[in-house]
């Protein structure tokens, strides 16, 4: 057996007591890895190493990103995105930049919000997609403790950014909203 078939049959228990150590684990982990990945706060953070490596795993993914089409590649974005929402206990939007490949350029968090909305300004969106020259985005914003079901205003912004972006010649490929469990594409949908 390869060490990397005998990491993938561990229990996360027994990876994680490689990771942050036995006293880590019995300290932190209650059957959920989220909380050992959330950002840090006031109320304690998560152990720096588990820190780490939910930023290298979010480099990795975002890396096959970069090498071909995000679209054929949208269980990669899904999980890139649900790592970098994990956690979070407020809103907040995010922009996925793509080139005329639909290759990821780069992924910016533009706005933030409280528990359960986001201020989200069109104009901000536009200077950054031609900042990053990008001929495409995908659009994703967390509902932390929610259903990953689109609200009215939700469903009102895309159609506006969809129309905002179009007059400068950046297509809007996706809206995806992420939440502890499941995921909505608005492309998927047909909303789009």
């Amino acid at each position: 057996m390869t060490p990397a078939q005998s990491y993938s049959t561990m229990t996360d228990t027994e990876l994680l007591r490689r990771l942050i150590g036995v006293r880590q684990v019995r300290k932190m982990y209650r059957g959920s890895l989220t909380p050992l990945f959330a950002a840090a706060d006031e109320k304690g953070s998560p152990p720096e190493k588990c820190l780490v490596a939910k930023e290298l795993v979010k480099r990795f993914i975002g890396e096959k990103l970069q090498s071909g089409c995000v679209l054929t590649q949208s269980e990669d974005a899904r999980d890139f995105l649900h790592i970098h929402f994990a956690g979070q206990e407020y809103e907040s939007f995010v922009t996925l930049y793509l080139d005329g490949l639909n290759r990821l350029i780069t992924v910016e968090e533009l706005f933030r919000g409280s528990i359960s909305e986001t201020p989200v300004y069109p104009r901000e969106i536009v200077r950054s997609a031609l900042k990053s020259n990008a001929e495409a985005v995908i659009f994703a914003h967390n509902h932390p403790n929610g259903e990953a079901k689109p609200s009215t205003a939700d469903r009102a912004l895309t159609k506006l950014l969809k129309k905002t972006l179009a007059l400068v010649d950046v297509a809007v490929r996706d809206h995806l909203i992420i939440a502890p469990i499941g995921t909505y594409s608005f492309a998927e949908r047909g909303y789009l």
